[in-house]
């Protein structure tokens, strides 16, 4: 079968499958893609696609979903989901700006299962096909800058924000005790871009579990948790490994020591590291830099 990026009329202006570190790539593709009025044939697809729109001005859209046709208008915030397998074909009668999320299926159900500890429902994404969804969009849009805006070593923090998306899109259809629900939700995307830009800014610094907290505006046990639920990483685990990565790009200036180094990337010392460096790594940086 042909991919949706086969038949869509435009190149997308950014794209996820340009970074060097992604360890989600292999489960999804994020792009962003502007179009002036156009179609696509219907097609059937191997994948699941989910498509933001980040169009401040309602547009009028058609789609042809397994022989019935839609003629609907799109306003900013709506998502919709084709499922993979499900004949789809579109119209759009204006300019377009919208984020295209395309998901491998049963990598997709894995990760909500052994990532997120949640079962997605026996339909998946075909229960509902279009919805508003304001945090959902705020986490595309998040992605979408981080996308934009990242430099070489920030690659974490683009993948730090895709995984909140699917968690956001996991909620949507997975099921989930009501308790988990409420619980799994209290963590925005705003607040979560908040911690991420505060790491960004700091990583030079010394700081801790508790300064991250107050910038999420929640408790330090429950900052933990859902830092680690977003990132599949603890807190303190994913600002080591942003220190790495910022570290990793010093080590191609040559006069700067690995002392230097160390401390500008907020290592307690060279030996620190040193470690750190190895771990994520596997050689010291000295024979990295050789």
């Amino acid at each position: 079968m042909k991919t949706y990026q086969d038949i869509y009329p435009t190149d997308p202006l950014l794209k996820s499958s340009n970074l060097n570190r992604f360890t989600v790539s292999e489960l999804l593709n994020f792009e962003y893609f502007e179009a002036d009025p156009g179609e696509m044939p219907t097609q059937v697809f191997d994948q699941h696609h989910v498509l933001v729109n980040l169009n401040e001005t309602s547009h009028r859209v058609e789609n042809w979903r397994n022989g019935q046709h839609r003629d609907f208008i799109y306003h900013q915030n709506d998502v919709i989901v084709t499922p993979a397998g499900l004949e789809s074909g579109w119209r759009w009668h204006a300019a377009s700006k919208v984020v295209v999320v395309t998901l491998e299926p049963k990598k997709f159900e894995s990760f909500a299962l052994h990532e997120v500890g949640v079962v997605l429902s026996k339909n998946q994404v075909r229960d509902i096909p279009k919805f508003n969804d304001e945090n959902l969009t705020t986490a595309a849009r998040l992605a979408l800058e981080a996308l934009h805006n990242g430099n070489i070593g920030d690659d974490i923090v683009f993948e730090s924000l895709a995984r909140d998306f699917l968690i956001k899109l996991i909620q949507k259809y997975g099921d989930l005790a009501g308790s988990e629900a409420k619980f799994s939700k209290g963590f925005s995307s705003i607040q979560f871009k908040k911690v991420l830009d505060f790491i960004k800014q700091n990583y030079s610094q010394t700081f801790g579990l508790d300064e991250l907290a107050k910038e999420a505006g929640i408790s330090r046990h429950h900052f933990s948790r859902l830092f680690k639920e977003t990132t599949g990483r603890s807190p303190m685990q994913f600002v080591l490994e942003y220190r790495v990565q910022k570290a990793k790009l010093l080590l191609s200036k040559q006069n700067v020591t690995l002392s230097e180094i160390a401390a500008q990337c907020g290592f307690s010392d060279q030996a620190h590291f040193s470690r750190a460096f190895k771990a994520e790594y596997g050689r010291p940086p000295k024979s990295f830099r050789k």
